[in-house]
């Protein structure tokens, strides 16, 4: 059986799985926690390896690029990162306002990747978001989805302007 089938059984099972046992999180609606256990399901069917998962997050005018954690792990327990692109450049790094008609910086929000690289132990300040972040050394990328769906909680909402939690460790 293929890693995808077998990846879609997992999270079928688990959406029944979730409708129909009781759960312990917050929420009370089913249909919120069966896409959350799905999605931990999912998570948790990962192949593992030497890389990190990466959700892009864009917010205009800041300098990081999103959030990263390692197979397996859950988006709860993810780095919001700035990258280092001295070996590797970002995979949206294009023109912030292009005049070609070509994707401006940004163009992948939301995009989910398969990233390459180490974290170097230094904390990078971003002025425009006020923040310090760990620096990730980027080697490399492949793009795993340009639609993975939601990133923390299944009704969040994007604004363009804001994080969608306050970073653990940050304020």
């Amino acid at each position: 059986m293929s890693s995808l089938v077998r990846r879609l059984l997992l999270v079928s099972c688990a959406a029944a799985a979730a409708l129909l046992l009781p759960s312990c999180a917050t929420t009370n609606d089913p249909m919120v926690q069966a896409q959350i256990e799905a999605r931990r399901m999912a998570i948790a069917s990962e192949p593992r390896g030497d890389w990190y998962i990466g959700r892009r997050y864009h917010i205009p005018r800041t300098q990081f690029w999103g959030y990263l954690r390692r197979p397996g792990q859950s988006w709860d327990e993810a780095k919001l990162v700035i990258f280092n692109e001295f070996t590797h450049l970002q995979p949206d790094r294009v023109y912030e306002e292009p005049t070609d008609g070509s994707p401006a910086h940004g163009y992948d929000h939301n995009y989910e990747y398969r990233i390459y690289g180490n974290f170097t132990g230094d904390t990078v300040y971003d002025p425009n978001s006020d923040i310090f972040l760990p620096e990730f050394r980027l080697t490399n990328h492949q793009l795993i989805s340009a639609n993975p769906g939601w990133l923390f909680n299944p009704k969040e909402k994007y604004d363009g302007r804001r994080l969608l939690r306050n970073e653990p460790g940050l304020w």
